[in-house]
């Protein structure tokens, strides 16, 4: 699985021009199911999205997971980041899971997240979303669950 997060400020989903999804401070993690994931990617990704120390401590450094510092957690799929890019001016999308396997594994995701803590939102499966954000410093990582693809 990959997913890029960001630290927000604020974060929102809309669907159908009705919002679905709000966090005050905190993570927006936009995340893809790649063909080979299983649930324990799902499990891994969950762990490293609530311990992802990106959150300064009193002295200025990332050293604080968006628990320790009580903030929202925004979940959002989003399969165009398992795309190749490698070749040409047109993605493949080979790479991503089909969408049954894709939106089991992000629903495992949140479920996972939601057992551990409960400041969660989440973006919908398969929908068109407008995702609305104000990146904090900026700071954005890309986390992955399994080694790199040999194909990006």
């Amino acid at each position: 699985m990959i997913s890029v997060i960001q630290r927000v400020t604020h974060a929102g989903v809309v669907v159908d021009d009705a919002p679905i999804g709000r966090i005050e401070r905190g993570l927006l993690a936009l995340v893809a199911v790649e063909k080979n994931d299983t649930e324990q990617e799902a499990d891994r990704l969950a762990e490293r999205l609530l311990g992802y120390r990106l959150f300064a401590d009193r002295e200025g450094r990332m050293n604080l997971n968006v628990k320790e510092i009580d903030g929202g957690v925004l979940l959002v799929p989003q399969f165009t980041l398992a795309a190749n890019t490698k070749k040409g001016a047109r993605p493949s999308f080979a790479p991503a899971a089909p969408s049954e396997q894709g939106r089991q594994l992000f629903e495992r995701l949140v479920r996972t997240i939601k057992k551990q803590y409960p400041r969660v939102a989440c973006g919908r499966f398969g929908a068109n979303m407008q995702v609305s954000l104000t990146n904090d410093g900026p700071v954005t990582f890309i986390l992955r669950t399994a080694r790199a693809d040999s194909t990006r």
